[in-house]
């Protein structure tokens, strides 16, 4: 009995390891900006120093006065900090209270088994399966119990179960594989 289970196990050795658990926390609760996403900067009480800004491909935000700042990899509150350092030190705002806002996320990839694979907008709390509905469904050929994703800035995709609370952050990348009849 027990050299059959061994030779059951041995002969699924080629069959993919069990997946990790989805990330259960969320994705933009330390959210570090990057190129695509688009904030809001509010100097109080300085119109003139209050915008809308893009972070470039360079990863980095052109704002009055201040000039270009590096955004990428840092929080909005860090953005903050940095900013009113800058308006400070510069001798252009006394005491600046700044605040950083994120208006939009950078846009998250979807490929493999959907009916519609692309980029699509970044909404809050966006789960795979949301992003699946987003790319009109799954194939017939899906595999709809396992999912590849390639976090921004990591070089290669974790898989994950499935699950209705499996969550992509912004700028993920999420392939559906293809199953295995």
């Amino acid at each position: 009995m027990v050299l059959a289970a061994s030779l059951c196990l041995m002969s699924c050795a080629g069959l993919p390891a069990a997946s990790a658990d989805p990330p259960a926390t969320d994705p933009v609760a330390a959210y570090k900006l990057g190129p695509g996403d688009k904030i809001r900067v509010t100097t109080f009480g300085e119109q003139s120093l209050t915008g809308e800004f893009s972070v470039d491909g360079s990863g980095k935000i052109s704002l009055p006065l201040a000039g270009e700042i590096q955004a990428a990899g840092f929080t909005a509150p860090e953005i903050e900090r940095s900013v009113a350092t800058l308006l400070k030190e510069g001798g252009y705002v006394r005491d600046p209270k700044i605040t950083v806002g994120i208006l939009t996320y950078r846009p998250f990839f979807i490929l493999g088994e959907v009916q519609s694979p692309g980029d699509y907008p970044y909404t809050h709390a966006l789960t795979v399966e949301n992003a699946v509905a987003t790319a009109k469904g799954f194939t017939l050929r899906a595999n709809t119990k396992r999912v590849f994703i390639k976090h921004a800035g990591e070089t290669a995709e974790t898989k994950y179960r499935l699950t209705p609370s499996t969550l992509v952050a912004p700028g993920d990348t999420i392939r559906i594989p293809e199953r295995i009849f």
